[in-house]
This record gives C-alpha cells, sequence and structure tokens, in this order.
C-alpha cells in the first residue's frame, strides 16, 4: 500500500529574504512547515552568512527549478582589506594579513573594470561542493586541502558602491551581476591582491536570481505573522512566473488533448512561426492557464517536454 503523502499540495514561488546566520536548507525547512507543504525545494545555496533571495519553490514548481538555478544573479558585498581567512569571509579564520597599498576609488574602478568578462575561477575549499560523496567544507573542516577543477564563470558588470580607504580598516562595497557557479567570496579575494593585498567579505547578500529581485522578498517573520495558509500562500509567485524569459504559445483544443495522452500537438504552429521560436523549449497555456513547457518542432508540432501533474490528470473540454 502506497504511503500516503504527508503535507498539503501547495505550488508557487516564494521569494524568502534569507536571514543571516541560517543555512539555506534550515530556511527552506521552516518556509516549507509554515506551509505545511507536501514538496519544497531552493534554487541555490547561499553561505550561513550571506542574506537576501533565496527563492523557494513548492510542489510543480520543482519540477521547473533549473532554470533558476541556470540564472544570472546580482550580490552586493563588502570587501575587508588586509587580511585574507580561510573560509574567504568574516565567519573564518584569519591566515594572512598584509600591508593595504594607498589607494583611491579610482584604483578601485579601474581594478573592477578587469574583472568583466569570461575568466576561469577555481572553487574554494570551503564550498558544498562535494568529492567522491563528500563536501568540500567537510574535508576543509578537517584540516585538508585537495585540487580543485577551475571552471568558467562570467562577471556581467561590476558596480561600486561606495569605499572606506583612510580607515583603519580599509573596505569598499561592491554590487555584481555573474552567471551561475559564481563565487563572490573568491571574486573578493582575487579583487584584493588585484589591489596588492589580502583581502575577504563581511557581508553579502543576494539582490537578484534571473527574473527575480529583491522587491518581492518576504522575510519568515513576515510569513509566521500572517493570520492563515490562505494569507500565506498569497504571497506566492505563480509557477510560470520563473520562465518569463522563454516564448508562449496557447495551445488549441486538440492540441491541449494530445498533450495529455504524451502525444505532440499536430500542426499548432505555421512554418514560419516554428523557425521563429526556434528549438528552446516554450510555455504552454490552455485556456489562459500554464500547462508547462514544450519543443517546438520545425514542420510546427509541439512536443511535450514537461507538464504540470494536474494538467496531464485532468480532462480538456471542447
Amino acid at each position: 500500500m502506497a504511503r500516503r503523502r504527508r503535507g498539503l499540495p501547495v505550488d508557487g514561488v516564494l521569494l524568502l529574504d534569507k536571514p543571516q546566520g541560517m543555512s539555506s536548507n534550515h530556511a527552506l525547512q521552516r518556509a516549507r512547515r509554515l506551509f505545511q507543504a507536501q514538496k519544497a525545494g531552493h534554487t541555490g545555496t547561499l553561505d550561513p552568512m550571506a542574506t537576501g533571495l533565496l527563492p523557494v519553490l513548492f510542489g510543480e514548481a520543482t519540477k521547473f527549478s533549473q532554470h533558476l538555478l541556470d540564472a544570472d544573479k546580482v550580490y552586493r558585498t563588502r570587501v575587508e582589506l588586509g587580511a585574507s581567512t580561510d573560509t574567504g569571509d568574516a565567519e573564518g579564520d584569519v591566515v594572512a594579513r598584509s600591508t593595504v597599498p594607498a589607494l583611491e576609488e579610482s584604483d578601485l574602478t579601474g581594478m573592477m573594470a578587469g574583472f568583466v568578462g569570461e575568466q576561469q575561477q577555481t572553487p574554494p575549499m570551503y564550498s558544498a561542493l562535494k568529492l567522491n560523496g563528500r563536501k568540500l567544507y567537510e574535508l576543509a573542516r578537517e584540516g585538508k586541502s585537495v585540487e580543485r577543477a577551475s571552471r568558467a564563470i562570467k562577471v556581467y558588470d561590476t558596480r561600486l558602491l561606495s569605499a572606506s580607504l583612510d580607515s583603519a580598516s580599509p573596505n569598499f562595497d561592491i554590487e555584481v551581476r555573474v552567471s551561475k557557479g559564481t563565487y563572490v567570496r573568491t571574486l573578493a579575494e582575487d579583487m584584493a591582491r588585484a589591489l596588492g593585498c589580502d583581502g575577504h567579505i563581511s557581508q553579502l547578500r543576494r539582490l537578484k536570481t534571473g527574473p527575480f529581485d529583491a522587491s518581492g522578498m518576504v522575510s519568515l517573520e513576515m510569513l509566521e505573522a500572517l493570520p492563515d495558509q490562505a494569507a500565506r500562500e498569497a504571497q506566492l509567485a505563480p509557477i510560470d512566473s520563473l520562465l518569463k524569459h522563454l516564448p508562449a504559445h496557447q495551445l488549441s483544443v486538440k492540441g491541449a488533448r494530445a498533450l495529455t495522452y504524451g502525444q505532440p500537438a499536430r500542426q499548432e504552429l505555421d512554418t514560419t512561426m516554428a523557425r521563429d521560436v526556434g528549438d528552446g523549449p516554450v510555455r504552454l497555456y490552455h485556456e489562459e492557464a500554464f500547462i508547462g513547457l514544450g519543443v517546438v518542432e520545425p514542420e510546427g508540432d509541439i512536443v511535450p517536454r514537461r507538464l504540470l501533474s494536474s494538467f496531464v490528470a485532468g480532462s480538456v473540454q471542447h
């Protein structure tokens, strides 16, 4: 006998403002309990010391998590100059100190411009990447360091927000837009090194992930203060908000019915429209409701790629 799933069938996207000092998984589980949700997942870990945008996907939204995992991110961080730590942030132990050279703001902006573009970055030991089934930070806590392969990242934009260069603890605040897989801690260390000294970050806040920005965030405290489940679910963005970067198509009744049987929707588009859409995924709608993703074939057929279970289980009316 199949075990009954616990919780409620909640679907949608929560833009959670993760608090400092809490792991991303802990924040996820807190949110899941508040919504009493059967299924939940997040789309990109934030360090415990970091705050800001942690999209939490509930229910059928988890089917499309890869689109946020692959998305560009925007962060605001403070870079402390003169000392480096084993973790790359203020929570680690200082492992090196150096004299900070005399700097002007123009030195910072010039240095930052040099980091814009594609580059190779070696992930830090204090990261959740795995080697032979073990997370790197577990090995780091045992005093071990292993060779890590560098990987391609891209820094799209850097912006200097403020600088305190004449103080006893010189630092500067920046905003960066980066590709997936970028470690801002490592980027900050490299920036400090380019200035001729050690460095680490003392603050990190994620402001944007893909189509979502900080304006729609809610905190755990705000959710806890809401009176009931309906009020909490009103804070959720719809599933297709994850996918607004993709083209959309409104299915015919015949096409929608074919998809429920796992068959292609034949001749939904003419060949010119099919060519314009290309071979990537397309958002599919039936009677204005989002039903999932499909792929357009050159002849205009739409092949189902990932459909909502609620649509497949339902019936399409004439």
